[in-house]
């Protein structure tokens, strides 16, 4: 298990539209800080990033959750304050022998990407999407120009949330609470960003931080120090 690398991934969740702009907004700020530390940022997919950096995995782990955002979107016609939330993963690198994926387990499908990208990128089916049989766990990657690209991206993704699972399933036999506590599991509501008051409340911290602004500018050191 490689901590100095790091697989991150942003999903909206409930709130519809508005939380899918909160997806991307959480992502832009992750993108920010590890600007600030000098880490190298590469994206996976549209939402999941890899960074690597010294003790990256150590540094962001606690970020894993539930964040809870408090604001008026910019597409509400009457000044409503509305509460929406995106869910965050944070998985190290995870080494092929750690976790054995049967080839004869998986389908494989291909299409052609949707991103942004060269004539190649739209004519060819170089997007991958891998579902494992038995768990039902699916994976997608459609950034790189190459179907095999994709594919290893895809597997590497994969043997990540195999590994999540795990160690999830481990923690919950020694202990719920534990597991809440010590991993911050993505059911978990760990953070709230309150735009009206400028405010982010950490729930498992008890703390309140001001300036959200230059927080999701990406200076979380303020907030990470604390754990």
């Amino acid at each position: 298990m490689n901590q100095d690398i790091a697989i991150l991934e942003v999903r909206a969740a409930a709130g519809g539209d508005e939380a899918k702009i909160w997806a991307h907004d959480l992502l832009r700020m992750y993108l920010k800080y590890a600007e600030r530390q000098g880490w190298k940022a590469e994206l996976l997919d549209q939402n999941i990033l890899r960074l690597k950096g010294p003790k990256v995995y150590l540094l962001l782990q606690h970020e894993a959750g539930v964040h809870r955002v408090q604001r008026i979107p910019t597409t509400e016609k009457h000044g409503r304050l509305h509460t929406s939330t995106a869910t965050v993963a944070v998985l190290p690198e995870v080494d092929e022998t750690a976790i054995f994926i049967n080839p004869s387990d998986l389908e494989w499908q291909f299409y052609r990407a949707s991103t942004q990208g060269g004539q190649n990128v739209q004519k060819v089916s170089s997007a991958v999407r891998l579902i494992q049989k038995s768990t039902g766990l699916t994976v997608t990657c459609e950034q790189e120009r190459t179907q095999y690209q994709n594919r290893e991206i895809a597997l590497q993704l994969l043997r990540q949330k195999l590994w999540d699972r795990q160690q999830a399933a481990k923690a919950s036999q020694i202990s719920q609470q534990r597991e809440a506590i010590g991993r911050g599991m993505r059911s978990e509501k760990i953070r709230t960003y309150n735009y009206p008051q400028s405010r982010i409340t950490d729930h498992r911290l008890n703390k309140k931080f001001y300036n959200l602004d230059k927080i999701l500018e990406g200076e979380l050191e303020r907030i990470i120090k604390n754990f």
